[in-house]
């Protein structure tokens, strides 16, 4: 059986692993786009998976439909300033993505719009020492929907603060993917049942329609 049967398979198992009862309120949503960089998405950067970019398509209809109904895109990316200290998280990959290495930016694919706002980040979560709480608080954002990469790290981290900050968090099970299928069936599993409501993309643009 092929790679993508079994990830659809396993996304479909996933996805009713429970059945929560929040309601996606989309004029009060915002779409985070978490790390879609070069450095992931490029094939010719050694953190390049292939999944990173088999969500794309996904992950763009998902912004334009947030665009065409004027509700907020945040797009983050992970970067460090030459004078940053790398700290837990450079020690523990052996690698660091500097802020003035072109695979810092994100793919041109879902190139921001100039009235969009980027959040650089130095950790897994988007909302570690950065201003993301405030933003979404000043847009009165009550729900977010989160896509990107990698599930396990850097979207089930922001995940996990945002319902930590009593956001409605719902999760895009085909617009989110790891560099291994084992842990990102195993993110979905354990978010699901404590933090988030799973979601597809075709639902959220039946929703917000």
């Amino acid at each position: 059986m092929s790679t993508r049967i079994d990830r659809k398979h396993a996304e479909k198992e996933e996805h009713h692993y429970k059945n929560r009862k929040i309601v996606f309120k989309s004029q009060t949503s915002a779409l985070i786009v978490i790390d879609m960089q070069q450095y992931f998405c490029n094939p010719s950067s050694h953190a390049y998976f292939k999944d990173s970019t088999t969500i794309i398509p996904n992950i763009h209809q998902l912004i334009t439909i947030y665009r065409q109904q004027s509700l907020p895109v945040i797009f983050t990316r992970y970067a460090l300033l030459r004078t940053e200290l790398p700290g837990a998280m450079g020690r523990w990959w052996n690698d660091v993505l500097y802020d003035d290495n072109d695979m810092s930016n994100i793919i041109d694919a879902l190139h921001p719009l100039p009235h969009e706002r980027v959040i650089r980040k130095t950790q897994y979560s988007a909302f570690f020492e950065t201003d993301l709480d405030q933003m979404l608080k000043k847009l009165q954002v009550t729900n977010i929907l989160i896509t990107g990469v990698l599930t396990h790290l850097c979207c089930e981290t922001t995940a996990r603060d945002a319902f930590m900050r009593n956001y409605d968090v719902f999760f895009a099970i085909d617009a989110t993917a790891s560099d291994k299928q084992d842990l990102h069936d195993a993110s979905l599993r354990t978010l699901s049942d404590g933090f988030t409501t799973l979601v597809t993309t075709n639902e959220v643009l039946a929703w917000i329609k």
